[in-house]
C-alpha cells in the first residue's frame, strides 16, 4: 500500500512554491519522488527555493498576468513533456477587513486568487489529459468552510481579511465543478483546507486563543499538512475527487 503514495516519474507544479505552505509542499512532493516545479513571480526566488530541494526546478509565473500564465504553461509542458500534479497554492494578500478593503484591493487579489487560478488550471489540464490523467489540488482554508472567529485575534494586530473568505470558499465551489467536468478525463480535483499553521513569530495571545478552539489543542505543523497533500497527489487517492479535506485539528468539527 505504501507504494501507492509514491510519485516517481511524475511532474508536480507548486504555485507560490517559496512561501509558508509552498516550501514544505514542494519538499514533500520531492521526497515522494516527483520532479517539482516551484513557481514565483521572481525567477531568482523560485530558483533559490528549488536549489534547496532535490529534483526541483524554479520557473517564473505571475499568476495575475494571463500572458505570463500562457508562457509558463507552454514552457512547462515543452520542458517536461507531461504534467501530473498541480498544486494551486499561490495567494495574493491585499486589503483588510470590511471597511479597510478598497476596490483596487479586491481587484488585485481576485486577479491572482480567482481569475489566475482558473486560467492556470485551464492551461495545464490538457497536458494532464494527454498523459492519461492527473491531480489538481486547490489549497483552500478552514475559512472557506466556516466564518472567521475574530476573537482569536484579540490583543494582536492580526485579523482575517475579507477577500480571503471569498476566495477560499469560491475555491471549494470550483473544485466541485472541475471534479465533475474532468472526471471522465482521468483528472481528479480536490481542495485541501488547512487550519492555522504554527510559526515562531506568532503572538502568544493568538496562539493561546487559537489552540483553545482546536479539539486537538494545538496549531498545525508542516508534517500535519504535507501528508494529506501527498495523499491527494498520489494513486492512494485515485478514487477521491471533488472532496474538501479539512486538516485542522478538528476546528471545523464544531
Amino acid at each position: 500500500v505504501l507504494d501507492r503514495f509514491r510519485l516517481d516519474g511524475r511532474v508536480a507544479i507548486v504555485t507560490g512554491g517559496t512561501g509558508l505552505y509552498g516550501t514544505p509542499f514542494s519538499r514533500a512532493l520531492s521526497q515522494a519522488g516527483a520532479t517539482v516545479v516551484i513557481t514565483s513571480r521572481e525567477l531568482a526566488r523560485a530558483e533559490a527555493a528549488a536549489a534547496a530541494i532535490d529534483g526541483a526546478v524554479g520557473m517564473r509565473l505571475d499568476q495575475a498576468d494571463p500572458g505570463s500564465i500562457a508562457v509558463f504553461a507552454e514552457q512547462a509542458t515543452e520542458r517536461f513533456g507531461r504534467i501530473d500534479v498541480l498544486v494551486n497554492n499561490a495567494v495574493h494578500r491585499q486589503g483588510a477587513g470590511l471597511e479597510g478593503t478598497t476596490a483596487a484591493d479586491w481587484d488585485a487579489t481576485s486577479a491572482t486568487n480567482s481569475r489566475g487560478l482558473f486560467l492556470l488550471t485551464q492551461s495545464l489540464v490538457p497536458a494532464m489529459v494527454a498523459g492519461g490523467g492527473g491531480s489538481v489540488i486547490n489549497v483552500g482554508s478552514i475559512y472557506g468552510i466556516v466564518g472567521p472567529t475574530f476573537g482569536i485575534y484579540a490583543g494582536t494586530t492580526m485579523t482575517s481579511p475579507a477577500f480571503y473568505s471569498y476566495d477560499k470558499a469560491g475555491m471549494i465551489g470550483l473544485t466541485r465543478y472541475l471534479a465533475s467536468a474532468l472526471g471522465r478525463s482521468g483528472v481528479r480535483v480536490n481542495c485541501l483546507c488547512p487550519g492555522g499553521l504554527g510559526t515562531p513569530d506568532q503572538p502568544e495571545a493568538f496562539v493561546q486563543h487559537y489552540t483553545a478552539q482546536v479539539p486537538l489543542g494545538r496549531l498545525a505543523t508542516e508534517d500535519d499538512v504535507t501528508g494529506a497533500l501527498v495523499f491527494l497527489a498520489s494513486d492512494a487517492a485515485r478514487y477521491v475527487t471533488g472532496v474538501t479535506l479539512p486538516v485542522d485539528g478538528g476546528w471545523t468539527a464544531h
